[in-house]
């Protein structure tokens, strides 16, 4: 698409001799007038203007400082019959490109024209690529991965390098760490984003029958075989397949594996002929594929064939500054998922937190946020609502003796808090509401609004709650 230049000029002469000249090359408009120029302007998207200093009573350098304040990405070339250095200097100060004297040379002019041109497009590319810079470095998230600290930062950098390539990533981390989830990532912002992703936990499936989940089988290749079924490779055909746990593959299927890697074809189980297959392979694992190489335990050759790009996903504990975007994320979705309303942490819980150490990592503070959300009673979730397992851990109790700890008062609140949850067990929620209304009606016998306000809710919504439950 030819870029459109706008020539100013009074002289409808000026106006006719640079259209000719520059029509073949550019979508040219004329206006003789400011008036009309800026109608042109408002309509057009003009990317260049070729302006005259002097437009019969009106001054160009007006309606230079008129275009700059409106676009100021529009390149303007000023030209006069009278031109001086003290007018060159006011309209390079007001934002011109150049400035050119008359009578113009054509030549000249068309290389400014150019150079103006590719200036704006170099700007333009420097303004995406900044605003996308500034994005990345911003980010809190990436699809369904969260954090904004360096390692998390390095990951988000790396998901966009490859994210649209055919590149073998592989994801190391610990188990709980979110790998599956980069995996995700990957594929849902890339190319292949719409087609399938499909995910096979080499750990999770015994030995024998791994091989059929990778590869399918042929109608009446075995007993029991009485339709053709299509393996894990053919479903992911021109999608992505995600082997989680790739350590744990059996060697003989990774001699398969990697000539399917190869050759881009597999053949179903009892089939007689290959099928061409594209796929992009993501794996996973929390093992040192390296080592296990050199203890003849992973195959070298496919080690190679997909190691070209290694994304390492760091513990929680080496991520902790991303903990409270975490818990504020898992707490919405949580409470979403219970349909309750929203809590939030005590601000001793979250030091807790912070603290903490993770074996589990991610997928451990989710659960600890589960079962809090589970046990809590009210909007905030303190240390007492956390798992019994994760209070009685050895990090718990130094914490306890930290600067940070409660000392002997928290340990009775604990305490007494584990007594209320074994009072709790095996009530229902409708049985733990229509307590605690009990308890609130003993304590304000005179007045039904005080029992509402120490509930948290409204008088109607009380009086609705008495029905229901007859009180």
């Amino acid at each position: 698409m030819k870029k459109k230049i706008l020539i100013i000029d009074d002289e409808k002469s000026i106006c006719t001799f640079l259209t000719l000249a520059l029509e073949d090359e550019y979508e040219v408009f004329t206006a003789q007038s400011s008036k009309n120029a800026y109608e042109i302007l408002e309509k057009e998207k003009i990317s260049l203007v070729i302006l005259d200093l002097l437009l019969g009573e009106e001054s160009g350098l007006t309606v230079l400082k008129d275009i700059k304040e409106k676009n100021a990405e529009i390149a303007v070339i000023m030209m006069t019959a009278y031109g001086d250095i003290k007018t060159s200097v006011e309209a390079i100060k007001q934002g011109a490109f150049h400035y050119l004297s008359k009578p113009l040379d054509l030549d000249e002019l068309q290389h400014y024209i150019s150079q103006a041109l590719e200036l704006q497009n170099l700007s333009r590319r420097v303004e995406t690529l900044s605003a996308a810079l500034k994005e990345l470095e911003q980010r809190t998230y990436y699809g369904e991965i969260i954090g904004k600290s360096e390692p998390m930062q390095k990951i988000y950098w790396l998901i966009e390098k490859v994210k649209d390539l055919d590149t073998s990533v592989i994801i190391t981390g610990e188990s709980g760490t979110g790998k599956e989830l980069v995996a995700r990532a990957i594929h849902n912002n890339g190319a292949r984003k719409n087609e399938n992703f499909v995910s096979i936990n080499c750990a999770a499936i015994p030995e024998g029958l791994l091989e059929e989940e990778f590869f399918g089988h042929a109608k009446g290749s075995f007993t029991g075989a009485v339709v053709d079924k299509k393996g894990k490779l053919e479903l992911a055909d021109h999608g992505t397949l995600f082997l989680d746990e790739i350590g744990d593959m059996p060697m003989a299927l990774q001699g398969k594996l990697l000539r399917v890697l190869q050759e881009k074809e597999m053949m179903p189980i009892g089939g007689v002929k290959y099928k061409k297959i594209d796929v992009r392979v993501i794996c996973a694992t929390n093992r040192n594929l390296k080592a296990m190489v050199e203890e003849g335990t992973f195959r070298q050759d496919l080690y190679y064939r997909l190691h070209i790009v290694n994304i390492h996903v760091p513990t929680l504990k080496e991520r902790k500054q991303d903990i409270p975007d975490l818990c504020e994320t898992i707490l919405l979705r949580l409470c979403e998922k219970m349909k309750r309303p929203c809590v939030t942490l005590t601000t001793e819980a979250e030091r807790f937190l912070l603290e903490y150490n993770y074996p589990g990592n991610v997928r451990e503070l989710i659960n600890i946020l589960e079962y809090a959300c589970i046990v809590c009673t009210d909007s905030k979730i303190d240390v007492k609502d956390f798992p019994s397992e994760v209070l009685d851990s050895k990090h718990f109790h130094s914490y306890q003796n930290s600067e940070h700890g409660m000392g002997a008062a928290f340990r009775e609140e604990i305490t007494a808090a584990e007594a209320v949850k074994q009072y709790l067990s095996g009530m229902t929620i409708k049985d733990v509401e229509k307590l605690m209304i009990e308890n609130a009606l003993i304590s304000n016998p005179q007045s039904k609004r005080a029992a509402a306000k120490e509930l948290g809710i409204s008088d109607r919504s009380l009086f609705y709650k008495i029905q229901e439950y007859d009180l």
